[in-house]
This record gives C-alpha cells, structure tokens and sequence, in this order.
C-alpha cells in the first residue's frame, strides 16, 4: 500500500460531500462521521440533537503523491458554502458547521493559506467562516451513512462543484 495522508473535512450534510470527494483524482478512500465534539463513540441520532459538539464530517484518505492537501482544501471551498455559519442548504445547526479538522500545524498552515487566497477572490461575495480546529478524534457514522448516495442516488444533497477561479496555484 502506498503512503496516504488523511484529511477531516466539515461542510455540512456529510453525504453529498462523500460522494463529491470519492471520484477526485488521488483520492483513495472517504469515510463519513463525526468529530470536533465533547461525547465519544457517539452516533448520528445523538449528533442530530445539535447537542454533542460534533459536525458530519468526512474523512479523505489521499495519496500526497497524486493529490496535495492545498488541492483537496481548494475542492471543499467549491462544494459548499464556507460563508455560511452552521447552515447548509436546509441543514441547520452546529453539526453543519464548516471545519476543518487540522492534525498537525503543516495542515493548519495550508488551510489557513487556502482561505486567505478563497476569500481574496471574492468569489463567494462574504467572508469566509470555515473553522479550524485541531483534530482529537473520529468516530465513522453508522454503516447506513456510509457511501448513501450510491445507495440513494436520489438521496438528498446540498453539495455541487462550482466552477469558481479562486485564484489558486499549482
């Protein structure tokens, strides 16, 4: 197996974002769950009360080798409202705030590298309220979550790519 680097991703309804970020180039794993919250081992229905601290977030297991951290942050901003505090879409409450989960102060440079450049390019027209947050843990949702949309392709999404210039460079 090839060294892969995982990266903690909270941007609203876990679900669309799965899907989103399973067919990117370098990307070789993704797994829905939750983190920044204070109750361990917890579950999507305690999570749903708003109530735990947690977000739906997904993991991204990439290879560095294929995929940069810088690219990965840079598709985030493109497939959800970053401007939005704990709202996506009709989802509303903590656990749909945008974070990101930074393991080490290398990941936290580059996020806060790719928001500074996000909200230079004015693209979302308001600044930029992803939070960072250092990482402590990652508890996987309930296999029912995992991979819904191929489940449910009809399922509900609030998630799409936008083909916004955000000024990024390779």
């Amino acid at each position: 197996m090839k060294n892969t680097e995982k990266l903690y991703l909270a941007g609203g309804c876990y679900w669309g974002m799965e899907e989103l970020f399973r067919h990117m180039p370098g990307v070789v794993a993704t797994q829905v769950g939750f983190s920044g919250g204070h109750i361990a081992n917890v579950a999507y229905r305690e999570v749903t009360t708003g109530t735990t601290g947690h977000a739906e977030t997904l993991m991204v297991e990439f290879d560095p080798d294929l995929v940069t951290i810088k690219h990965l942050l840079f598709e985030f901003f493109r497939v959800h409202n970053p401007t939005k505090p704990n709202q996506q879409g009709n989802d509303i409450g903590t656990q749909y705030r945008s974070a990101i989960f930074f393991q080490n102060e290398a990941q936290k440079a580059v996020a806060e590298q790719v928001i500074a450049t996000v909200n230079a390019s004015g693209q979302w027209g308001m600044p930029v309220v992803t939070q960072l947050e250092a990482f402590q843990a990652f508890y996987p949702a309930e296999d029912k979550h995992q991979k819904y949309i191929m489940q449910f392709p009809d399922g509900y999404t609030c998630h799409h790519r936008r083909n916004f210039d955000l000024g990024e460079t390779p």
